[in-house]
């Protein structure tokens, strides 16, 4: 009995012996896994710290798995073509959830047009841009009519942040006509972040959202030369719920440019020139119609542009802009601060036309500094008067000359609720008709 229970306590000895040996080499051999694999695939647990101007709400999310794009073959020397590897790298980040795309410090890399798309992607995706990502330099290696450079896509919960920047390069396309691409491109995409990057010198437009919802730009910069042209720094067009803080825009065109089918847009503490200011519009070109709502922009300074806060539209057109404020502007010799524009007319001679996109229930409030040129400017439609309302408008001229054009109305109506330096003595007291007003706006809710 006694023999036969120490064979039984041998044998579980060993028994236990050859389990920890399995288990050690299992461990170990699954090391060695996770290290070939290390070259692709990092894990960890990752939390940024950002300035605080950026709401607590906006706290970069945990991200569990990192893909930098050195490791899937680019060079980053700035010569070599790194096309394929950025697109390798996204095609794996894209398979996971709160996966980030890293574009490391220190290196430059040469990307050709790429589109990062959806919508097969998984959520909450960050491209980590804190390198340098350069276009080709000669417009002639680009394939032709390319709209766009950098494109992302049918993506939802897209963060692009980092302190990198992105170089169009653009220069030797200013000096040609024809389709130039947009360098950065949201499309179709939804819970869009774009935080503390740098767009510079770019064929055209630096930043475009084209039909997304919910969108946070925060502490970016935007820099080409003020001379370099069609070159907008922000341009939104069908996007709803965007906001816009802190950042500073510098470019040939206008700062912000506020196309048809944007509503919920709040832009503030931004520093806007040089450029053509901050715009509503074009609208309405080809008789189109054209529909603008509740934009608000606060707190901004605007600085050796051609206009400040601006709305254009082009004879023919339908539709509304309606329920826009601009307040607490400061203007720094600005050619003409205040703006409304029906008979907008990019080029050649436009025809005489009757119906006009409807513009009412337009706010300036706080707005003061200096002009060169002329302080307000209100050309209306005879169809359709504008409608607004002014609040502590207080300007003057950068040189006194008697020659400076005092503040001109046509067909604007409005109502000023203190008195504006220089005197305003053109509106008119009645304003347009509501049923002509509500008219408009229903339009743009069909």
């Amino acid at each position: 009995m006694n023999n036969q229970n120490m064979k039984i306590c041998i044998f579980g000895m060993l028994t236990f012996v050859l389990v920890c040996f399995m288990q050690h080499e299992g461990v170990d051999a699954a090391r060695k896994m996770q290290h070939r694999r290390g070259a692709r695939v990092m894990k960890e647990t990752f939390y940024p710290t950002y300035g605080e101007t950026i709401p607590s709400a906006l706290q970069y999310r945990k991200t569990s798995t990192i893909f930098n794009v050195l490791a899937f073959g680019a060079k980053g020397d700035g010569t070599t073509d790194d096309t394929k590897a950025f697109e390798a790298a996204w095609l794996a980040a894209c398979k996971l959830e709160a996966s980030t795309m890293v574009v490391p410090k220190g290196s430059v890399f040469l990307v050709k047009p790429i589109s990062f798309a959806g919508p097969n992607c998984e959520p909450n995706i960050v491209f980590q841009l804190d390198g340098k990502i350069i276009a080709p330099k000669r417009s002639g290696s680009w394939e032709s009519g390319l709209l766009q450079w950098l494109e992302f896509t049918k993506l939802n919960g897209i963060t692009i942040r980092g302190t990198g920047v992105i170089d169009g390069q653009g220069s030797g396309w200013w000096s040609e006509s024809g389709t130039k691409p947009t360098a950065v491109r949201f499309y179709g995409s939804s819970d869009v972040t774009v935080i503390g990057i740098t767009i510079q010198n770019t064929p055209q437009i630096h930043l475009k959202f084209d039909n997304c919802q919910s969108v946070q730009v925060f502490d970016i910069t935007i820099s080409s030369p003020g001379d370099s042209p069609n070159t907008d720094g922000i341009h939104l067009q069908n996007s709803q719920d965007v906001t816009i803080h802190s950042t500073k825009l510098a470019c040939g065109d206008d700062c912000v440019s506020i196309q048809t089918g944007s509503s919920g847009v709040n832009i503030q503490n931004v520093d806007c020139g040089p450029g053509h200011g901050i715009s509503i519009g074009s609208l309405g070109k080809d008789n189109t119609r054209a529909c603008v709502s509740n934009i608000t922009v606060r707190d901004t300074k605007i600085h050796d542009t051609m206009t400040g806060v601006r709305i254009k539209t082009w004879q023919g057109g339908s539709g509304s802009v309606q329920g826009v404020t601009f307040s607490n502007i400061q203007v720094s010799e600005v050619e003409t601060p205040i703006i409304i524009d029906q008979y907008y007319c990019d080029g050649g001679k436009c025809q005489n036309k009757s119906s006009a996109v409807s513009i009412s229930d337009i706010s300036y409030q706080n707005i003061q500094g200096t002009y060169t040129r002329n302080p307000i400017r209100f050309a209306c439609s005879e169809s359709s008067p504008c409608d607004v309302n002014l609040d502590t408008i207080q300007l003057q001229p950068v040189q006194q000359n008697d020659d400076m054009d005092k503040p001109f109305c046509l067909n604007a109506c409005g109502e000023l609720k203190t008195s504006t330096n220089p005197p305003i003595d053109c509106l008119m007291a009645a304003k347009p008709s509501k049923k002509q007003s509500q008219y408009s706006f229903d339009s743009c809710q069909d």
